[in-house]
Formats: C-alpha cells, structure tokens, sequence
C-alpha cells in the first residue's frame, strides 16, 4: 500500500536546492507527517530531507560535462527509479534540471506518480520540440515567468504562474538592515562568476584581471566574489592564489549573494538564475557567459532567442551588456563595466529598467503557492 505522505524530490543545482527548500518547508506546514527523500543539497538537508545524491556531485554545465559523466548519471538515474519502485511515492517534485528530470518524469509517468514539475526547463529558447511530449509525461507545471504560461497553450497541460521564487527573498534583504560585509574599498564592485566548478574555472580568471585593471582606474574600488557555497568558495580561493592578474583589495565571502548585490555599486554577473538576482536586488550588471567550446558551438545553432541572459529576454531588449565565450576578455569586462560605477545615463537606464523587469515577476509567495499544488496532489493521491 503506497504512503499517502511520501513525495520524491529532485533538485540538482544549487539554485533548485534553494527553491525546493522554501516549498518543503511551507508543505510540512500544511502536511506535518510528509516522508520527503530525494536529490538535493545542504538546504534540503536542513528541512529534513533524505538526500540519495548532493547537488555537488549533479551539478555540471553543458554537453561536454555531461557527456564526460554519462555514466554516473546513468547509474543514479537507474538508483532513484530502484528507489521509487520500492518507496512508491505518490507525486513527485522535480525542479528544473532537464536532462535528467524530464527523463525521470516519462519513468514515473508510467509508474503512476503524479509529477509536478517546478521551474519550467526553457523550451521556449530551444527544444520546443519538447513541448508536446512535456504535456504527455507531467501533471502539473508550475511556471516562474508569466510568459511560459502561453507556450504551453495549446497542449492541455495544467500550467500555473505561481510568480518567481526569488521576490520574496528579495524582499527580505530589502526590508532588513544593510548587512555588515568586508568591503574592501569605497567603490563596491560585485563578482558573480557562477554556481558550477566549470564556470568559476572558464569565468572567474578573466574577471579578476578585469578588477585588477578596473582598480588602476578606480583606486578606491572594492570587490567582493559572492560564493554560492563553501564548496566554491574554496575552488575561488585555489583560483584566486593561481591567478596570473588579480586585484589587491579583493574578498571572498560565502552566503551572502543578494546583501553583496544589494550594497554593490555594480557587478560582472555570470549568466543564469544570478542576473534575475541581481535585477532584483536593483544592481547594475554586465551579463557574462563561457562554456566548452563544443558545447558553445552546438548551442547557438539551436538557441532561438535574441538575448542569452533572463533579464534581457524579460526586458525585451540588450538592458545589460552581454559578454559570451571568446568576448569574455579583461579589456572588455571593464568596457562595459565601466560605465555602470559612475552616475550616468547609461547606469540611470538600467536601473530603471531593472526596475520595470522586477516589476514582471510577481509579489513574491511562490513557494506557498507550490507547496498548496503538491499537498493537494499527495492528498488526491
């Protein structure tokens, strides 16, 4: 007999282990008695979650990462389904993550778990062929930008625009008192070279020659390199020792992303989930992206959007500078940074327009939005 409180979740990146978090937490407010098990991280954990895999082993970026990995991913693809077959749970949380979590979803389609899939993966930029076959294989989409709802119109899948996880814990920082932080200098410049160990490797070398000579311009910057976890805090510390080029006044500080946002005067920003923090918390940016060069070359052909970023595709125009694979030099770094750190039309537009970008995504309360969705499925279940 399946267990009416017995959910499987699936989080594999940092960002997704976040967003899952708050949702558990507001279930078990609802559903105290949930057994909830799966992928996650050290914030899953923290809600009582079983962890069968830690998303610092899942977390990869891009086609030639995965492919190096296909045999891990094959043989925890095969444990979590061996899981499911014994444990039976009645609905499935999948966040985001589609290489493996659309391929999970078509497994317990079949095993007859209810899959409520959070984050849409973004067909909308490529793979739309996987439109139709997203509509056979889930029960309920939960959408986090309004615009995802009308891709899926004609397909009769449920879907929801349940507003953007990070709102609310944006509105959080702004409703408290300035964190204290090290800034090293008066003029605040942020580093966000990204959550995956290859981002920090392809991204975090050329920012810190671009800080090193934006600090001969502006002896009185300041950086600080927001680490997603003491994992990559110690990866941009080996990096930051290695470094041929790097500034003096540069600190490294952990957990503490949308507080550095929030107080910096401007930031070099790694493309993904961290541009729409960054827009939130109102801090001018220029976007930067670089994967494998396979993996780049493979992407363009099949990427059909006019912007890499999330805030450029939300605002519907280049709002931030966009810095992708061999453009990703120091010289250009500072170009384009260089006139966000002062007070100029340039910087006065984008904040402007990161305001109007916030503005398209919701009030905040979407995790007790998700959360009310997966009790009531457990409860149908």
């Amino acid at each position: 007999m399946n267990n009416p409180e017995n959910l499987l979740v699936i989080a594999g990146e940092v960002s997704g282990d976040m967003h899952a978090a708050a949702v558990i937490a507001a279930l078990k407010r609802r559903r105290p008695g949930v057994s909830v098990w799966g992928f996650g991280g050290d914030q899953l954990a923290g809600q009582g979650v079983e962890l069968l895999q830690h998303v610092r082993d899942l977390s990869v970026l891009g086609l030639v990462e995965v492919l190096k990995r296909y045999g891990f991913f094959r043989r925890i693809f095969r444990e979590v389904l061996e899981e499911v077959d014994r444990r039976r749970p009645q609905a499935a949380l999948l966040i985001d993550y589609p290489g493996f979590n659309l391929r999970l979803a078509a497994e317990l389609k079949r095993r007859g778990v209810r899959v409520i899939y959070y984050v849409c993966p973004q067909v909308w930029a490529w793979h739309r062929s996987r439109i139709p076959r997203m509509a056979r294989i889930i029960d309920r989409l939960l959408v986090i930008f309004p615009f995802e709802v009308e891709v899926f119109a004609a397909t009769g899948l449920q879907v929801e625009f349940v507003g953007h996880p990070l709102v609310e814990e944006a509105a959080k920082v702004f409703a408290a008192p300035d964190a204290a932080l090290p800034w090293p200098g008066a003029l605040p410049i942020a580093l966000l070279p990204g959550s995956r160990r290859q981002e920090l490797q392809r991204l975090l070398p050329p920012m810190l020659a671009a800080a090193a000579r934006l600090s001969r311009e502006a002896p009185e910057a300041g950086f600080i390199l927001a680490a997603a976890s003491p994992e990559m805090e110690k990866l941009a510390a080996n990096l930051i020792e290695a470094a041929p080029e790097k500034p003096e006044r540069l600190v490294v500080v952990p957990g503490k992303t949308r507080h550095i946002l929030r107080q910096a005067r401007a930031a070099w920003v790694a493309s993904g989930t961290a541009t729409l923090e960054t827009a939130l918390m109102e801090c001018p940016m220029v976007v930067v992206y670089k994967t494998a060069r396979l993996t780049y070359e493979v992407g363009k052909r099949l990427v059909r959007v006019p912007h890499l970023g999330m805030v450029n595709l939300l605002a519907g125009k280049e709002l931030c500078p966009e810095l992708i694979q061999d453009a990703v030099t120091a010289e250009r770094l500072v170009n384009a940074l260089r006139p966000l750190i002062r007070e100029t039309p340039e910087r006065a537009a984008m904040v402007e327009g990161l305001r109007a970008v916030k503005a398209l995504l919701g009030s905040g309360g979407a995790a007790e939005r998700v959360a009310e969705v997966v009790a009531g499925e457990l409860g149908n279940a």
